[in-house]
């Protein structure tokens, strides 16, 4: 396997890690669970250990799991990339926020397909961890 091909094979990897770190955590709003940490680093796990805290205050979790379907955009420096941009059309359908009191809908969002953007960096010790992502509202992507 090709450095450029393989990178972006472990790029992919960190990326799809990053959102099942995630939801795992959602399951109980763990904003400092230590496995979000694995996948995601700078803004990326700011962001997400946020969302996290700001569900646990508000006596929110998730359940279900997201669905993801990335795909790499660019690799730089193509020969050995040490950043990969990926883009996804990601489904939230069925990874919902429920209050933890009750077990009710937290809202009448139905979720749905958003176009998300992620960078993933190679790091000094040769993993690859999300650095940044952005996801749009619900219907930004066809899939």
């Amino acid at each position: 396997m090709q450095p450029g091909d393989l990178a972006k094979q472990q790029a992919t990897a960190a990326y799809l890690g990053m959102w099942n770190d995630m939801a795992d955590a959602a399951t109980t709003s763990d904003w400092q669970s230590p496995k979000l940490a694995q996948n995601a680093t700078s803004d990326a796990l700011q962001t997400i250990s946020r969302s996290l805290y700001a569900d646990h205050y508000n006596g929110l979790v998730t359940k279900g799991r997201p669905v993801n379907h990335p795909r790499v955009q660019a690799a730089d420096p193509s020969a050995e990339p040490t950043t990969v941009t990926i883009a996804d059309c990601g489904d939230s359908t069925s990874w919902l926020k429920y209050r933890a009191d009750n077990g009710q809908l937290a809202d009448d969002s139905p979720g749905g397909r958003r176009r998300i953007e992620a960078l993933v960096k190679k790091a000094i010790d040769g993993s690859w961890k999300v650095t940044t992502f952005a996801v749009h509202e619900v219907g930004s992507c066809a899939g």
